[in-house]
């Protein structure tokens, strides 16, 4: 499996070029690349202005059975993990983040889900107003066992979208995982919260109670589950007020019900904010296509056997708009 990122001189200046070798996590690699618009691209009369984009190229592990979902999560985790590191190493104010690749996953998935709570937008969906509910609209990809789905995003963040803590968005994602598999094994929210509980007599989740569980859905125990850091990590998240233990107010906030905001489009900072704020460049969405047109309706053509995935072009114009902030 190889990357390959291409750049146009005439458009693009290329900063820095860095690889992510993830052997410890599917054995995958990732591209990161930091570029500068070129002059006659950029609408800043302001030459203060930054003009950077940080491009991100990947390929998935491929979903062969569920224990991989948490693995791919993870590579997801980690590639914006390292890209959070690089803006922090080189001191880099808020830019537009470009993933790009074949994300061996649908709509319907946890690194879809994960994404979006992060502030991601699909720029193909965003291009054809299609929201997270419509999974069937388009395909771009027709795998070995001839299913067809949707799996190629260019996944677009501009710097004036709210952004959370990413470790708070990876432990909702997971626990979003551990919410799927309880309701997949026909366990109710008061049951789920037992299983946590384990064979402690009071009310309520010992970290030891919280790790057997997650060992019997299978998030731990084997090479692609959680590591002990990871589950500690999550333990922390869960425990709000850092007693050592968790409540059932604990539970339905922090594991049955956190909020997620996936499906909300109102974390941009509009006009009225904008004063006094830095000014960033970002990117709007003009156009987004698949080729061969038969994907777009949802189906693949029987006589198209130049790749089993169809190519994905999305057209993007430079925009001025306000950095965000994190929020918790």
């Amino acid at each position: 499996m190889g990357l390959l990122i291409a750049v146009r001189k005439e458009c693009f200046r290329v900063i820095c070029h860095r690889e992510l070798l993830f052997n410890d996590c599917g054995d995958r690699v990732a591209q990161l690349l930091h570029v500068e618009l070129a002059g006659p691209y950029s609408p800043s009369r302001n030459n203060d202005t930054r003009q950077e984009i940080l491009i991100v190229n990947t390929h998935l592990l491929f979903p062969h059975d569920s224990s991989l979902s948490l693995v791919r999560l993870n590579q997801v985790y980690k590639i914006l993990q390292y890209v959070e590191s690089y803006q922090k190493e080189n001191k880099l104010s808020p830019m537009p983040i470009m993933l790009c690749g074949d994300w061996n996953g649908s709509k319907r998935g946890h690194v879809y889900k994960f994404l979006r709570s992060i502030g991601f937008v699909s720029s193909y969906d965003t291009a054809h107003q299609y929201t997270d509910a419509d999974a069937h609209k388009w395909v771009s990809h027709q795998n070995h066992r001839g299913n067809i789905c949707g799996v190629d995003f260019i996944w677009l963040l501009n710097p004036n979208r709210y952004r959370k803590l990413l470790k708070s968005s990876w432990s909702e994602a997971v626990f979003g995982m551990f919410k799927y598999l309880v309701r997949r094994a026909s366990l109710t929210e008061e049951k789920a919260f037992a299983l946590l509980k384990a064979d402690n007599d009071s009310d309520c989740i010992t970290y030891s109670g919280f790790c057997e569980a997650l060992r019997q859905l299978n998030l731990t125990g084997h090479c692609y589950g959680l590591s002990d850091e990871e589950t500690k990590d999550l333990w922390v998240q869960a425990d709000m007020d850092g007693n050592g233990v968790l409540d059932y107010k604990e539970f339905q906030q922090r594991i049955w019900n956190p909020t997620r905001s996936e499906q909300k489009d109102d974390g941009v900072l509009d006009d009225d904010h904008k004063g006094g704020e830095e000014q960033t460049i970002g990117f709007s969405v003009e156009n987004a296509v698949l080729f061969p047109p038969e994907v777009e309706k949802g189906k693949w053509p029987e006589n198209y056997y130049l790749s089993d995935h169809a190519r994905l072009t999305v057209v993007f114009s430079p925009i001025r708009m306000p950095c965000s902030q994190l929020i918790s």
